[in-house]
């Protein structure tokens, strides 16, 4: 950075026009992602750049660090992120004995965000399996039945698909008639989620020899170096998600199964 003094802490407002130290690109900031840790400038030519938020700018010619503006308070929810009525001072039932198995960590806190709240109200507890493979031991060992109900949420659940296979597997065991097996057609969660409330037209295509997620934030101009980039990402990703409408109708409608099932007679 120049000898210009100190960077000053400022605040990256949208609409302040800041200059790039090392590659001098200069414009006004039009998009701030807090949770990336990202800022983008859009020159006087319309061409967009991001850059990471932090020192490194100038302003009017002095140095600045950017941070990310402060985010509002949400006022207080009618209706839950689901679209239930909101009852204000409901306590979490009991959990229940049934369970709602997703496969991964992402997957829970996708169904936390939007349903959590009706899921304490009804005592259901979601774990992750952190993988599918192991389904069929996972459910000997927590023995299913009539008051013990089990509905599995699965990726790229879709014919000929290893996830197919096991689900067939399940629904022919012993158990099978108490467990439920649904899935989406998206190869990750990521998914799930509208690509419109990310200021994007559609997923990307990721060559299947990438990595999807590292894939996904290549392709988007997100940093994408280590598994901390692709944490950072799907934070933002998470954090975009405000309610029920910005899912894609396919893992809306296969999470209000599951939770139908586990919650249903005799659970």
């Amino acid at each position: 950075m120049p000898k210009r003094g100190r960077a000053v802490e400022t605040v990256a407002d949208l609409g302040l026009v800041v200059e790039e130290v090392t590659t001098d690109w200069c414009g006004e900031i039009v998009k701030v992602e807090r949770d990336l840790g990202t800022l983008t400038l859009e020159d006087r030519r319309g061409r967009h750049r991001t850059f990471p938020l932090g020192p490194g700018f100038l302003l009017e010619g002095v140095p600045v660090s950017l941070v990310a503006p402060t985010k509002a308070g949400p006022a207080a929810p009618t209706r839950t992120a689901s679209g239930s009525v909101a009852v204000p001072g409901t306590q979490a039932r009991v959990a229940r004995a049934s369970r709602i198995f997703v496969e991964g960590r992402h997957d829970a806190e996708l169904v936390e965000k939007v349903w959590g709240d009706d899921l304490r109200v009804e005592g259901v507890v979601v774990e992750y399996l952190e993988g599918v493979d192991d389904l069929p031991a996972h459910l000997r060992d927590f023995r299913p039945g009539p008051e013990r109900k089990v509905g599995v949420l699965v990726d790229h659940l879709v014919p000929g698909s290893k996830e197919s296979r096991i689900a067939q597997a399940v629904a022919k065991s012993p158990e099978g008639k108490h467990v439920l097996v649904v899935g989406h057609p998206y190869v990750d969660v990521w998914q799930a989620v509208k690509p419109q409330r990310l200021g994007k037209k559609a997923w990307p295509v990721v060559p299947r020899q990438l990595e999807w997620k590292k894939g996904v934030c290549q392709a988007w101009g997100w940093p994408h170096r280590d598994q901390a980039d692709v944490a950072r990402a799907w934070k933002h990703i998470l954090g975009g998600v405000r309610d029920y409408n910005d899912l894609e109708p396919a893992f809306l409608g296969r999470v209000e199964e599951l939770i139908d099932f586990v919650t249903g007679p005799g659970a």
